[in-house]
């Protein structure tokens, strides 16, 4: 098994983060600083950062649905943290994040493979959110929404236009939006654009994974058949 992977479903982290730790030459293979182009053997001692690295057949899928006040990382350091919120007996950690203000569905779990594939941005996979709004929604603004807006993009320090998604009204304050994008609060800059202010956002799906009537708080383990089309 390629090095990164062997790493990554060891749940000690991410792919990409694997593969930063053998770039930055903290990933040792027996004792000798490993390249991105070593195959792990059944008899090897691999290690990260000084921690060792026992590769797991079994591997774990939870969707959350997160509560405001909620960070998403897997940091011990950091105060109300996804990890110790979740308290799983076993390494995991988040696919993704939402801001610590939204609500809803976020996935956890020890599998780098499938936080590789859903956090590739040309995979454009579907993530459907309910956003209200501070003020009464015209048609205009939903127009708006759906065709696409420049915002500010900190990373790039540029303005970056949004694809264009669907966008449906609920009701007087209350719309329900599809993105295929992962720019940063990328809905609350939207609204911002046209001078609304977001109250309150929840992600419902991710791909074919719905948060369905999972409660505030609350997790369970994904089926065999939500799993399945992961990847």
């Amino acid at each position: 098994m390629r090095l990164n992977q062997y790493i990554s479903s060891s749940g000690f982290c991410s792919r990409r983060q694997a593969e930063r730790y053998i770039t930055a030459e903290k990933v040792r293979v027996n004792g000798e600083i490993a390249s991105h182009v070593y195959f792990v053997q059944d008899h090897d001692l691999v290690e990260v950062d000084g921690h060792k690295i026992k590769h797991i057949s079994e591997h774990i899928y939870i969707m959350l649905n997160k509560p405001s006040g909620i960070i998403c990382t897997a940091s011990p350091d950091i105060a109300h943290n996804i990890i110790d919120f979740v308290s799983y007996p076993k390494r995991i950690f988040p696919v993704g994040r939402l801001d610590k203000e939204t609500e809803g569905l976020i996935l956890l779990t020890n599998d780098g493979s499938v936080v590789n594939e859903l956090m590739k941005e040309e995979n454009n996979h579907e993530k459907e959110y309910i956003v209200t709004v501070d003020k009464l929604i015209t048609d205009t603004f939903i127009a708006d929404l759906s065709n696409g807006v420049d915002i500010y993009n900190p990373r790039k320090k540029d303005y970056s236009r949004t694809n264009p998604c669907p966008v449906l009204q609920i009701d007087a304050y209350t719309f329900r939006i599809t993105l295929s994008q992962g720019l940063n609060r990328q809905i609350r800059r939207m609204c911002r654009r046209f001078q609304y202010t977001v109250t309150h956002l929840q992600r419902v799906r991710i791909k074919h994974i719905e948060l369905g009537s999972l409660d505030l708080g609350q997790w369970r383990y994904l089926t065999e058949a939500e799993i399945a089309e992961l990847t």
